[in-house]
């Protein structure tokens, strides 16, 4: 068994894992269906009052005329994209170099759409409104991912951002929103999901993230942008006779949910100072900006498994399941997202596996 495995095993015994709201299991499904209505008419092609009165009320939720649910973020964000790029007549669109677009989908835009991506920053920095005024002609959309996961989940100051949003809507580019995880932003810059989606022309939000339903995404806009957003829709094959699972489960699991964000960021933030009191350890941002931040090691992976494997069998606090290499050094990372698991942990368990860590981290080094 390699340590991968092992990790993983060891992770699945721990009585405490700290990440996340549980096991993605048939549970999960069960909960959100438990109440529900078991004659209520499931939704048919896109069309039918439990679709459509979801779609109208995350509508409303994000401040824009209108929206539409899909299985897959992947799906609607390349939509958004080629309905942008088709209207504007160019096919550049503008976005990060770590965006879930350009590294996760196997380039689905430039294959699928024939889309040119201009990556702005370099890959551990945030775009700033600098990167934005110097990136070139006939760009036809700018997406901002908020937060920017793959660095740690980091943030734009507010001013920032209303100041890309103003150049963008001065120089008729169009503005998109990677907002996977929009609502769990929100504590952190003091506004509602309307007052941040008015500064973009379209938003995605992700019900399997912090949410933590079984799948699906919201894809809102103008209504003519949404409209035409069905028609792709149709032709990428999301148009399931019934996507009713997903909808029931994302509703559910949104109004279970979506006031707690604020109990995320605050576990968040005492977790990760919890981290930084350990010798060769360090977080990501190093105080949270949402529900999610990274975790770094001075310590190549294969000598931290067996630490983190004797605090979870010693402590039962669940930590890393997987460690990530950094590139170009002997340091290793992992990924933090609290959820309602974390509330639930006696906070001195907690402090005994960090103390735990912190000591065998320096026994190590």
């Amino acid at each position: 068994m390699n340590e991968y495995q092992l990790l993983v095993e060891a992770f699945n015994r721990t009585t405490y894992p700290l990440s996340g709201h549980g096991k993605r299991n048939i549970q999960v499904l069960k909960e959100a269906f438990k109440d529900t209505d078991e004659k209520l008419d499931s939704d048919i092609y896109g069309s039918g009052q439990l679709i459509e009165e979801f779609q109208a009320e995350m509508a409303e939720f994000l401040g824009k005329e209108s929206a539409v649910f899909f299985p897959s973020g992947t799906m609607a964000q390349q939509i958004a994209l080629r309905i942008w790029c088709d209207r504007k007549g160019l096919k550049k669109v503008a976005y990060h170099p770590l965006c879930h677009l350009e590294i996760h989908e196997q380039d689905g835009l430039k294959e699928l759409h024939h889309i040119e991506p201009v990556l702005l920053a370099n890959k551990q920095s945030l775009i700033q409104l600098d990167d934005v005024l110097n990136m070139g002609p006939d760009i036809a959309c700018l997406l901002l991912e908020l937060p920017q996961r793959e660095i740690g989940g980091q943030l734009p100051d507010y001013t920032e951002l209303e100041a890309i949003s103003a150049y963008c809507r001065e120089q008729g580019i169009l503005l998109h929103l990677d907002g996977a995880r929009l609502f769990e932003i929100l504590p952190y810059y003091g506004k509602t999901a309307a007052e941040v989606c008015a500064l973009f022309d379209s938003v995605y939000v992700s019900f399997y993230k912090g949410i933590g339903g079984i799948a699906g995404a919201i894809l809102a806009g103008s209504s003519d942008f949404t409209q035409e957003s069905k028609i792709w829709k149709r032709r990428h094959g999301g148009d399931l006779i019934s996507l009713y699972p997903y909808i029931t489960s994302a509703d559910y699991y949104f109004k279970q949910r979506v006031h707690k964000m604020g109990q995320y960021y605050e576990g968040a933030k005492e977790l990760a100072g919890f981290f930084n009191r350990c010798h060769a350890v360090s977080t990501l941002p190093l105080v949270p900006v949402s529900n999610m931040f990274h975790v770094h090691f001075e310590m190549p992976k294969e000598k931290l498994v067996p630490i983190l494997i004797a605090i979870y069998e010693s402590t039962g606090i669940g930590l890393a399941q997987v460690l990530r290499e950094i590139e170009g050094t002997t340091s290793c990372y992992y990924e933090v997202s609290i959820g309602d698991r974390y509330a639930e942990v006696p906070t001195e368990k907690i402090r005994e596996a960090l103390e735990m860590l912190d000591q065998k981290m320096r026994e190590a080094l």
